[in-house]
C-alpha cells in the first residue's frame, strides 16, 4: 500500500511539474526580467517536454483520455503539435537510426548541421508524423495546428496594437509576456533536436544511444537523457529510468 501510494505521488508530481516554472517565467517577463524568465522558461520546456514525451508511451499513470487532453494543453503552450510528434517518435523507437527514422536523422549529423537544421528538422518530423498517423491521431494533429495558428495571429494582433498606441498599460503588460513567451518557444522548438536528439544518439551505432551520468545535468534535463534506459524499457515513467 505504502508503494502504491508513493507511485500516486510522483504521478501526481509528474502531471503538475512543468506548470509553476511557466507561470514563474511568466511572472519574472511581466516584471522584464527576462535572464531569470528564460531560465524558468528553459525549466518549463524541459519538464513539458518529458512529460509530453512520457504520454507519447503512456507511463503518465493516466487514462488515453486524460494524455490526449495534455498533450494538446502543450501542444499550444509549446507551439508545436505533440500528436504528430508522437506517430515520428513511435517510428524512432520501432526502427532507431534506421532509414525511416526521421527523428533520429539528425544524430547522422555534425553538431553544427545539427543545430542549424532545427527548424528543417522539426518540419520533416511534422511530414512523417502526419503521413504515419492513424485518422484520429491525424485530427487532433490539425486540431493543434490550428490552435497555434490562432494564438500567433492574436499575438500579432495585439503586438500590432501595442505599437500603435491603442490599448491599455494592462493589456501592453500581457503582450509583454505573450510575446516573450513565443519567442523563447519558437527559439526552444528550433534547438531542442540538438539536445534531444543529436546529443543522445551521435556517433551510435550498435548501442543505438548514450547515457548522461552527471546527476546534476540529469537534475537539470528532468532524467530525458537517461536514453539507453529509456529505448530498453520504453514504458518505464522517466522518474523510474535512473532505477
Amino acid at each position: 500500500f505504502r508503494r502504491q501510494r508513493q507511485s500516486g505521488i510522483r504521478y501526481c508530481d509528474n502531471l503538475v511539474l512543468p506548470y509553476p516554472f511557466l507561470l514563474l517565467s511568466w511572472w519574472l517577463a511581466s516584471q522584464s526580467l527576462y535572464l531569470l524568465a528564460c531560465i524558468a522558461s528553459y525549466l518549463f520546456f524541459a519538464a513539458a517536454f518529458r512529460q509530453a514525451h512520457d504520454g507519447y508511451h503512456h507511463s503518465l499513470g493516466v487514462s488515453k483520455n486524460v494524455i490526449t487532453g495534455l498533450l494538446l494543453l502543450l501542444s499550444v503552450v509549446l507551439l508545436t503539435s505533440l500528436h504528430s510528434i508522437r506517430a515520428s517518435h513511435m517510428e524512432h523507437h520501432r526502427d532507431p537510426l534506421g532509414d525511416n527514422d526521421v527523428e533520429g536523422n539528425l544524430a547522422k549529423m555534425r553538431w553544427w548541421q545539427a543545430l542549424l537544421g532545427g527548424i528543417t528538422y522539426r518540419l520533416d518530423i511534422y511530414r512523417q508524423g502526419l503521413m504515419l498517423s492513424s485518422l484520429t491521431n491525424r485530427r487532433w494533429a490539425w486540431l493543434e495546428f490550428s490552435l497555434i495558428a490562432v494564438v500567433i495571429i492574436i499575438a500579432l494582433t495585439f503586438t500590432l496594437c501595442s505599437i500603435l498606441n491603442t490599448i491599455t498599460p494592462t493589456y501592453a503588460k500581457l503582450v509583454q509576456v505573450l510575446d516573450y513567451h513565443l519567442l523563447t518557444m519558437l527559439l526552444a522548438n528550433a534547438s531542442v533536436g540538438i539536445i534531444a536528439v543529436w546529443g543522445v544518439h551521435h556517433d551510435c551505432d550498435e548501442t543505438v544511444a548514450r547515457t548522461e551520468r552527471y546527476p546534476l545535468v540529469n537534475l537539470l534535463t528532468f532524467n530525458l537523457l537517461y536514453h539507453v534506459e529509456h529505448h530498453l524499457f520504453p514504458a518505464v515513467p522517466s522518474n523510474h529510468l535512473p532505477e
